[in-house]
């Protein structure tokens, strides 16, 4: 059978904030250049800086840029992508059992700052027993997806997987929140992975989850906004405070800040 062409995207960010006093920041926008997806051009204008370096990120997918800026923090990304990552029945993958996982796997079972797992052990033993590997990750997001409430607003940089569970209301970092605690009370390693998706509503940085199954890393979305071979991913993490698009260490006041993903 004749390849599949490869899914390209076109993405365009930008970020606007004034600072109070020179301020370091950490920026985390660039789509990663991974087995799975490949950069065809992109451009990164960073504006006016006093310092400007590239670090790698988590588990060295993608990158992160230090910036010195003294009056004001102005971004702009510009991308094209090509994606080739194939869609995938997670129904059809089978859970490794806990003492073969290997080294990149076993740290994304432990409980973390916004996904607390340990408290959910009992919730998933109760609903999920039944089910194991990928058919128990698509229960999971199915659960999710048709009972919480999409809610811009609804929560806020501080909300924990279980805040998210309590008021069944978030945005995708809380979706995704929830499930990559789910599946860790499952004992199946999962992160959270920023992202950039066509179909996006409202479209903006985005965040899934990505779990372990069948000896690779899979991308779920719990909010079913983003398909695996149309997702342009930017970072992975523990949780949100691994992947976030901006990390300030001064105050920082939002001018502007939008997200533009086109199928090229």
């Amino acid at each position: 059978m004749p390849r599949k062409a490869p899914m390209k995207l076109r993405i365009s960010a930008e970020l606007k904030y004034s600072l109070e006093a020179p301020t370091d920041a950490l920026v985390q926008v660039e789509a990663a250049a991974t087995l799975q997806q490949t950069i065809v051009s992109e451009r990164l204008d960073a504006g006016e800086t006093t310092y400007l370096s590239r670090i790698s990120s988590e588990d060295s997918i993608g990158t992160r840029v230090w910036l010195s800026c003294a009056e004001s923090l102005s971004v702009r990304y510009e991308s094209e992508v090509e994606i080739e990552r194939p869609a995938v029945d997670l129904q059809s993958l089978n859970a490794e059992p806990v003492h073969r996982l290997p080294h990149e796997a076993v740290r994304y079972l432990m409980a973390s700052r916004f996904c607390p797992s340990d408290e959910f052990q009992s919730f998933v033993a109760a609903e999920f027993s039944q089910v194991q590997g990928g058919a128990c990750i698509a229960e999971m997001a199915e659960w999710i997806g048709s009972r919480f409430i999409y809610s811009p607003g609804a929560s806020g940089p501080q909300t924990t997987a279980l805040d998210t569970f309590v008021q069944r209301r978030g945005i995708c970092r809380d979706f995704a929140h929830v499930l990559i605690s789910l599946a860790r009370a499952k004992a199946i390693p999962a992160r959270m992975v920023s992202c950039y998706a066509p179909d996006v509503d409202p479209q903006d940085f985005h965040a899934v989850a990505e779990v372990w199954l069948d000896g690779g890393w899979h991308l779920v979305d719990p909010t079913d906004m983003a398909k695996p071979q149309e997702t342009a991913v930017i970072g992975v993490g523990r949780d949100a405070a691994d992947i976030a698009f901006l990390t300030t260490y001064g105050w920082a006041t939002l001018q502007n800040q939008q997200v533009w993903v086109n199928r090229a």
